[in-house]
């Protein structure tokens, strides 16, 4: 305050009382403890060395990560008596945070960030090939998997969740492009789903499945690898800078199917090593088109959907694409804790974090894998509540 009745001062002399006001006001829009969430570093802490948080920055840290804003009287309160760090309190703040309506900023922003729904603006698929697209359509896609996610926060449900799903969320517009009747009006609902839908998880949504093609067409590739990242943690390695693209090795691409234009790419062992990897993957998800709306056929051929995962397993279509990540939960509670930590603490995960994301994940198995377990871990993880000084 002191600071500021300085600039206020200044001008106040020269210029009279309003313009003091701005002055003070422009140097509190313009300090960097208004643009930036800052953590300060001990002057006695050598690079390389973790410490704690301090209790208002921890307070701070949590807020953001619950409720995408500043914290709330109660959080600062309990930072100022010094025990926000007692497990029971840390405890019941976050029960309250989660409960509270602000944590449906968590499911929006971590969703956008997470599954790249921030990337679908971005996205405009061929108008010739797909003349039924518009914006409505665009955010209607969006909205089904941010509401997808926001369930799991409200009603803390078990993460696996979010791919096995017998429900999702749908306007008029949206369960037109699904083919799914009786739903009318701009409203937002949840639609129970019947046995055999290809509706549900996020590996069936339009938003996943658009972000993954390109405008012309599928791409088992970046379908595959988007699996690979974000639902497995596994991305394959990124390309050599010599490798050709798809197009360019192949003159008569337009006139075979994706997955024998993959095939002659995979010739050359270069493109081999990445896409035995990502392709079969990719495969599994071809029954939906790069707006993902459902097809039996491509051009004239049947679509083919084999699939496969790295560690050996082969399947047919989305639901043995599910069933096989399913098999083995912990990769998928691995994958997406390690996200949701990125998040937490503005940074990505580094090695020296593996203990305390496997302890997450170990404890929230007890727990059928639920939101709350997993937040709560998190939230009293070391990589949470302390930072390393670079």
């Amino acid at each position: 305050m002191q600071r500021l009745l300085r600039f206020f001062g200044r001008r106040h002399e020269q210029d009279g009382f309003a313009a003091g006001v701005e002055s003070a006001i422009a140097a509190l829009l313009t300090s960097p403890h208004f643009l930036l969430k800052i953590e300060r570093t001990p002057e006695d802490v050598p690079p390389g060395t973790p410490y704690p948080l301090s209790d208002h920055e921890l307070a701070s840290r949590l807020s953001f990560f619950l409720w995408s804003s500043l914290p709330d009287d109660e959080l600062l309160d309990a930072a100022d008596r010094g025990d926000l760090r007692r497990p029971d309190v840390l405890e019941r703040q976050v029960e309250r945070m989660l409960a509270d309506d602000r944590a449906s900023n968590l499911a929006t922003n971590f969703a956008g960030q997470w599954l790249h729904l921030r990337n679908l603006d971005a996205i405009t698929p061929d108008g010739r090939l797909h003349p039924d697209f518009d914006e409505n359509l665009r955010q209607a896609m969006r909205r089904e998997t941010e509401l997808h996610v926001r369930e799991l926060v409200e009603k803390d449900g078990s993460l696996l969740g979010l791919l096995r799903a017998d429900h999702t969320y749908l306007n008029e517009r949206l369960a037109k492009h699904y083919g799914i009747p009786h739903v009318y009006g701009s409203r937002f609902r949840r639609v129970e789903l019947p046995s055999g839908s290809h509706r549900g998880g996020l590996l069936r949504q339009g938003s996943i499945l658009t972000v993954t093609s390109y405008a012309t067409r599928t791409s088992p590739v970046i379908r595959g690898n988007w699996v690979l990242e974000n639902v497995l943690g596994t991305p394959a390695p990124p390309p050599p800078e010599d490798v050709p693209s798809l197009d360019a090795t192949n003159v008569v691409s337009e006139r075979l199917t994706i997955r024998e234009r993959l095939n002659q790419h995979r010739e050359n062992p270069a493109c081999a090593s990445c896409h035995d990897l990502m392709d079969p993957v990719g495969f599994a998800l071809e029954n939906f088109d790069a707006i993902g709306q459902w097809r039996e056929r491509e051009g004239d051929e049947p679509v083919d959907v084999r699939g496969g995962l790295p560690d050996g397993s082969e399947f047919r279509g989305v639901d043995g694409l599910e069933a096989a990540i399913l098999r083995r939960p912990e990769l998928f509670v691995t994958a997406t804790t390690e996200k949701l930590l990125t998040f937490a603490v503005g940074r990505g995960v580094e090695p020296t974090d593996g203990p305390a994301v496997r302890q997450i994940v170990r404890e929230a198995a007890k727990n059928d894998y639920r939101f709350s377990t997993i937040v709560s871990g998190i939230v009293r993880s070391p990589p949470f509540q302390s930072r390393v000084e670079r």
